[in-house]
């Protein structure tokens, strides 16, 4: 009853808010690209390069679910070497990324919306032997249509945070029954296991398989990538750098009180700012001008267009992120100091570095645990202690280093979770054809 609820509740949005978007794709021309494949028409093209069996449609939202589905996409193509790969994503830097990392072994397409017209237009076409939500991705119509259709449908690298477990419980009747469409759960910790479970999954379908954003990063350290970085910014071996990646609004201007004060120690450290929303660079640049510095932008140097001449640079790129922290003295994580859940600390962490984050690491709390087992994370509450943490590594090199490198060993013996996830779509692969 509930879900025949939200059906025709997304049914009369659909038909009363579709005719007003289609009429503002036309008059500003965005959207118009993907547009069909959102409405769950997906081109000839596309669907005659879905080669190969068992099909196997992998759903990453945008950025970081591209991250998990490339480890777990590598396991599979080792399990599965004649399975055929799709890849949906609803952000468009989310689908560039995946484009850019799988080429044409992945054909990536714009996700359905939770229509069912779209959604089973979609499958209809696309026609997957097995259906792969990612982390929190659990859309209603999408899994009713896919379960109907008899393909299988599984969540890996499943997390329901704490934060967002409340708003679950709340509607508990509703999604126990949404719930009853996944024929397996393969979550990252214990913890999301019982709140899965808590929220109406049935307990025999749940595993605990570990995080498979952590076997990304050991596996793409690009040797190669520091030296590139160091040419780019125009930094000599020991020139010390203060990276900030993935910060959200607010800490920017934590970050640069705390830079201030760094610069009172050492003078000629350089801050590199990576914005989670690319869109908020004019925004952080202002700020770094009223704050009385001058910056440039990535992008300033791509192609050799200019030489780094700032002691502040603004990353105002996607995909750069990764290969930059491999240049940081400090490094933060951001997310962290205002209440948002944090993003990932071990990808600077595998770089060998000593990471830096605040207390909201909701999101993370697996990353922050495996970090802190090994004495390797640093929690910082507010910008003063962000700068007095960096200024006391920066002055004992030597703590920096040991730090770093126990950063490095927890990341490198946490490997392995993309192959578990694969392993749990082998099994239901091989329940299907039984």
């Amino acid at each position: 009853m509930l879900y025949t609820s939200y059906k025709i509740l997304t049914s009369i949005l659909f038909i009363l808010f579709f005719p007003a978007f289609w009429l503002y794709t036309r008059v500003t021309g965005r959207y118009t690209g993907h547009l069909n494949e959102r409405l769950g028409f997906v081109s000839s093209e596309t669907v005659q390069d879905i080669s190969g069996h068992p099909r196997i449609w992998i759903h990453a939202v945008s950025l970081g679910e591209v991250k998990v589905a490339a480890s777990t996409i590598d396991a599979l193509k080792h399990l599965i070497p004649d399975c055929s790969l799709i890849l949906s994503t609803i952000t468009e830097s989310g689908r560039k990324l995946a484009e850019d990392t799988f080429g044409r072994d992945v054909s990536v397409i714009y996700a359905p919306i939770d229509f069912v017209g779209s959604v089973r237009k979609s499958l209809a076409t696309v026609r997957p032997d097995v259906m792969v939500f990612l982390e929190t991705e659990i859309w209603p119509t999408w899994l009713s249509q896919a379960h109907r259709m008899g393909i299988k449908t599984v969540l890996i690298n499943g997390r329901i945070s704490l934060k967002s477990v409340g708003g679950y419980l709340r509607l508990r009747l509703f999604f126990r029954e949404v719930l009853k469409n996944f024929d397996a759960f393969s979550m990252i910790m214990a913890g999301d296991a019982a709140r899965i479970e808590s929220m109406g999954a049935d307990p025999e379908k749940i595993e605990i398989n570990g995080n498979a954003k952590y076997d990304l990063p050991a596996g793409a350290v690009d040797p190669a990538a520091e030296a590139k970085i160091r040419r780019i910014l125009n930094l000599d071996a020991d020139d010390r750098v203060f990276v900030a990646g993935s910060t959200r609004t607010g800490e920017e201007e934590m970050i640069l009180h705390a830079y201030e004060k760094i610069l009172k120690k050492f003078p000629d450290t350089i801050l590199v700012i990576a914005p989670r929303h690319i869109e908020r660079t004019h925004e952080i640049g202002d700020l770094i001008k009223r704050r009385g510095f001058q910056y440039q932008l990535w992008t300033d140097f791509i192609n050799d267009k200019q030489v780094r001449a700032t002691k502040v640079v603004i990353v105002n790129t996607f995909g750069e992120l990764f290969n930059i922290y491999s240049v940081g003295t400090i490094v933060f994580s951001g997310g962290s100091l205002v209440p948002l859940g944090g993003q990932n600390p071990l990808e600077p962490a595998v770089w060998g570095k000593a990471v830096f984050y605040g207390p909201h690491m909701e999101n993370f709390l697996d990353a922050k645990a495996i970090l802190e087992a090994a004495s390797a994370g640093v929690t910082v509450h507010n910008s003063e202690v962000l700068a007095e943490k960096a200024v006391w590594f920066m002055s004992h090199p030597g703590e920096l280093i040991d730090f770093g490198e126990r950063a490095r060993q927890a990341v490198l013996k946490n490997e392995g979770a993309a192959e578990k996830h694969a392993r749990v779509i082998e099994r239901l692969l091989s329940n299907l054809t039984i």
